[in-house]
């Protein structure tokens, strides 16, 4: 009796770090509107399938290519990568990857070329949605070498040839029949969103083990993970839409952590760390994130240029980032960080000027009205809406400043907003909006734009809305720069091309680039070994080095 008594007594002298933790809630801000890995791309999903589920490739948090479910990168010295001519004649490529030995999907079923030859046959097909769509159709064949070697070949040799984060094994032996029954409908009958739950889905340290849509994920360990055991029995990522209401939860002991990824504003994150003390750690990573605002630029409106720029030169960048986000955040010039080489440091920029803002839309033809509202000369205002991710305190504080710094040049946006899974799963996929749209693009390192700025893929209803080029935007010059960079090796000459893309950006302005972000990650101060890697392959993809202190 004494002997257990001073057990109890131990446990309850004991720090909570020191104590069994055996389940972490993560909290972010969207939820996913598809759990499938190779359809739409949200930052929401992509993180909660780093636990779930690994790609052959990824950017680490050192930006270097390295393998996950490979042995080895190829390479043209090591002879996995060899230069050919295609059936018509031109240089290309073949490159052969190697899956690790005892690889399996959370059912036990071996991982095998044939899963990766069901990616590659669903994503040659426009209408399965599989984007994106120029690694399929340059991609002309798959070859099987064995259960656990395959070669693809590509009509062209770029510098990226060994990067395969985009091509994610699908299980063959679950998905393969629902596939090619309807390749079409496919993307509402998988069983990543009709029965995700399902354990052969899954290949990563963790599998999903239970889904309330639109709320909450929860994980526990996979058994049939060959690699490091991860530290934690059960991860559950809660999502909460509103900011707020996610420091609440956080405070509250709801949560252990938040996602810097999709988490709290800089600004929300620096001031719940001075209130908190040692309780947290918070860190902030500066990465490839660009904060922008699409335009329709179907909508007559948006189709001349100068009311483009003028938007632009409408906004004070520079104030909103010193007053809402402490200055933590970079102006943005194009849709490349900085941080990243290609960048162009002399590139066109477009700093706050509200009278030759004005001067140009006179120009456009929009003259102001009575009510202070510019008008063109059929009498349409210059009226359009303004929309972003719903709950998010940042981006709507930012609206609103948005808002009114164009109501003084005589421009009304008219703030209207969406639930992230309707906003980017339904508006933004379907090019739904009627205005402008306020959200992030994140990538990964020397990311060549081609889904999101080249005109074949703008989304449409014949491709089954695959593509990210939202906008709609479209110029000769630019799908040639996008279509040259890949293929170019040399690293002076691409970076002559990517200064010309850069340049092309500042002055058409397909997008209203705002600022490239920092992300506040906030931990608990038990918790240690994540990686914030500040691009598109997120800190997840890394859960099984996570460790309680």
């Amino acid at each position: 009796m004494f002997a257990r008594l001073l057990l109890m007594m131990l446990a309850w002298a004991l720090p909570a770090h020191a104590q069994t933790r055996d389940t972490l809630t993560i909290g972010i801000t969207q939820y996913p509107s598809t759990l499938h890995p190779n359809i739409e791309n949200m930052v929401a999903k992509s993180y909660a399938l780093g636990f779930s589920r690994r790609p052959v490739t990824a950017y680490d948090a050192d930006w270097k290519l390295v393998c996950l479910l490979c042995e080895t990168l190829p390479t043209l010295e090591n002879g996995l990568a060899r230069l050919e001519a295609t059936p018509g004649g031109k240089p290309g490529i073949r490159v052969t990857w190697r899956l690790r030995e005892g690889l399996r999907w959370g059912d036990g079923t071996p991982i095998t070329t044939d899963d990766l030859r069901l990616t590659y046959e669903a994503g040659r097909e426009p209408a399965t949605g599989i984007g994106p769509a120029e690694f399929f159709r340059s991609a002309y064949e798959f070859i099987a070498e064995d259960t656990r070697s395959f070669t693809l070949r590509f009509d062209r040799v770029t510098f990226e040839f060994a990067s395969l984060g985009d091509f994610a094994p699908l299980p063959a032996h679950l998905e393969r029949e629902r596939w090619r029954a309807d390749p079409r409908a496919y993307r509402t009958r998988t069983l990543y969103d009709t029965e995700p739950t399902t354990p052969g889905l899954w290949n990563g340290p963790y599998r999903i083990v239970q889904v309330q849509p639109g709320a909450a994920i929860t994980l526990e360990r996979n058994a049939q993970w060959d690699g490091p055991a991860p530290a934690f029995r059960r991860i559950v990522i809660r999502a909460v839409e509103s900011t707020p209401a996610l420091e609440a939860q956080l405070l509250a002991g709801q949560l252990d952590m938040v996602a810097g990824e999709l988490g709290l504003p800089v600004e929300q994150a620096t001031a719940l760390a001075r209130r908190t003390g040692a309780r947290f750690r918070v860190e902030y990573q500066p990465g490839l994130i660009y904060e922008h605002m699409d335009l329709n630029l179907d909508m007559p409106l948006f189709a001349d240029r100068r009311v483009r720029q003028a938007l632009l030169l409408g906004l004070d960048r520079a104030q909103i980032v010193a007053r809402l986000f402490e200055g933590r955040q970079t102006v943005a010039n194009t849709s490349v960080n900085p941080l990243d080489w290609p960048s162009d440091p002399e590139v066109r920029a477009w700093p706050h000027d509200a009278r030759r803002a004005a001067a140009l839309l006179d120009e456009a033809g929009w003259r102001p009205g009575s009510d202070g509202i510019r008008r063109n000369a059929a009498g349409d205002r210059l009226s359009f809406e303004l929309m972003t991710t719903a709950g998010n305190r940042s981006r709507e504080a930012t609206q609103q400043v948005i808002q009114a710094q164009w109501r003084r040049i005589g421009v009304e946006a008219r703030i209207r907003n969406e639930p992230p899974r309707v906003f980017f799963g339904e508006t933004m996929s379907r090019r739904r909006f009627q205005g402008a749209a306020l959200y992030a693009w994140v990538s990964a390192p020397e990311s060549v734009p081609r889904t999101s700025l080249h005109s074949d893929e703008i989304p449409t209803a014949a491709r089954n809305w695959s593509g990210q080029n939202y906008p709609g935007f479209r110029n000769a010059e630019m799908d040639a720069l996008l279509e040259a960079l890949p293929i170019e090796l040399d690293r002076g000459k691409r970076r002559a091309l990517w200064h010309r893309l850069q340049a092309i950006y500042a002055e058409e302005l397909p997008s209203l680039p705002l600022w490239f972000r920092q992300d506040a990650h906030v931990w608990p101060a038990w918790l240690e070994g994540v990686r914030p890697t500040g691009h598109l392959n997120f800190s997840s993809l890394w859960a099984e080095e996570w460790r309680v202190r």
